[in-house]
């Protein structure tokens, strides 16, 4: 007589309702930067505040997740760094190479279509026109952004999509695409070429989703990576040529990481687990 099969437990009924919510509520706290503080004057001590604004646009949304879904999606955070920092620079070079190809493409369309739409990117980033009294500050500010963003956007959003959808290339198209989305600021800033930027957005969120993916869930690698690339932006203000060194200094040894990674044979993706709230992860982190 044969053992009758033993099924893995299934998820708490709501979970997946749950993590909707949060990602609802995540989209709302982080576009609310461009409307509330408008509608509701009272509410700029907060929003123009940096602190305040940090705690609402970042801690609402990691408490909110913290509560729906649980930690599940953050528990190899810190598993195979030596694995995640080679997909993390590999996959940060070679896509910000793409992007910088699609960029140029997208000028020579602008070009021929709309060329006075071009000039619109010659608008200062609000971001950085807010960061140009105390450079320093939003430098060092860059990695605390990355650290929350990446637990937010690749740790919820993408780790728990992608564990409970059993493959990663779907869920981390839809978390990049809704990464590049929430930076509104990009469409009211550069208006009719905003569509020559926000690739780049997606390409990134893309990048540190397959790192996350490709390392069964590490988040410190590609917290830094996303702090780094922050901070060169904001460096721009204090010495823009030596931050263009460093950028593309940090792409193109990615991209070299990625052609020897690649050639070498690089393992494949650790498959991820059903998400299941009783779930625990193995010795180091690793998912599998």
């Amino acid at each position: 007589m044969t053992a009758p099969a033993v099924s893995a437990p299934s998820p708490k009924p709501g979970r997946d309702a749950r993590y909707v919510a949060g990602v609802v509520l995540t989209v709302f706290v982080i576009l609310s930067q461009y409307f509330v503080p408008q509608d509701w004057p009272a509410t700029r001590v907060v929003y123009a505040s940096v602190p305040g604004d940090l705690a609402l646009v970042y801690g609402v949304p990691l408490i909110a997740f913290l509560g729906l879904v649980g930690i599940e999606p953050l528990r190899g955070w810190a598993g195979q760094l030596r694995r995640a920092t080679l997909e993390g620079l590999g996959w940060y070079g070679v896509l910000s190479l793409v992007s910088f190809l699609v960029l140029v493409l997208l000028v020579v369309i602008y070009e021929v279509v709309d060329p006075a739409a071009l000039q619109l990117l010659e608008r200062m980033n609000p971001v950085l026109t807010e960061a140009a009294g105390d450079p320093w500050l939003w430098i060092g500010l860059s990695f605390l952004v990355g650290a929350c963003e990446e637990t937010i956007f690749r740790g919820f959003i993408f780790g728990y999509w992608q564990a409970r959808a059993g493959t990663w290339i779907g869920p981390a198209i839809g978390s990049s695409v809704l990464f590049a989305a929430v930076h509104l600021y990009y469409g009211t800033t550069y208006g009719a070429a905003a569509p020559i930027l926000f690739p780049t957005l997606f390409l990134l969120g893309f990048a540190f989703a397959a790192t996350y993916a490709r390392s069964g869930g590490n988040l410190v690698v590609i917290a830094l990576l996303h702090g780094a690339y922050d901070a060169v932006a904001f460096y721009s203000l204090v010495d823009a040529t030596a931050a263009t060194g460093l950028r593309w200094g940090l792409i193109l040894a990615g991209a070299a990481v990625a052609l020897v990674y690649y050639v070498w044979g690089a393992p494949p993706p650790l498959r991820p687990r059903a998400y299941r709230p009783d779930a625990r992860a193995p010795a180091g982190g690793t998912v599998l």
